[in-house]
This record gives C-alpha cells, sequence and structure tokens, in this order.
C-alpha cells in the first residue's frame, strides 16, 4: 500500500502540539479592520484549537 500524502494547504495551517491537539489561527483579521473593536482584533491574533467535530478531517489531512 502507497503511504498517505500530507494535504500541503492543510500543513501550511495547521500545527500539532505534543499532546496531540491541533493548533489554528483565527479568521478574520487580514483585512477590513477599521470596523472591528480593539478587543476583537486582540482576540483574532491569539490562536486557538481546532474544535472536536473538526478535528478527525484536520487529522486525515495531516497523517504525519
Amino acid at each position: 500500500m502507497p503511504k498517505m500524502k500530507t494535504h500541503r494547504g492543510a500543513a501550511k495551517r495547521f500545527k500539532k502540539t505534543k499532546s496531540g491537539k491541533i493548533k489554528r489561527h483565527r479568521a478574520f483579521h487580514s483585512h477590513i479592520l477599521g470596523k472591528k473593536s480593539p478587543k476583537r482584533k486582540r482576540r483574532l491574533r491569539s490562536g486557538t484549537t481546532v474544535h472536536d467535530s473538526d478535528l478527525k478531517r484536520v487529522r486525515d489531512m495531516l497523517p504525519y
């Protein structure tokens, strides 16, 4: 059986932690920032983990 390939788009967006969780960046922080509050922009700067409902899909794209 051939090796599984890593989804290159997902590899650029997600990183695995030591404990096996998957980190991601938050969306909506690239442009049109004038109408967003400073509190909201500050929160968007910080990363977070992938939600449990999406975890299987992301793990399938990142086999290694």
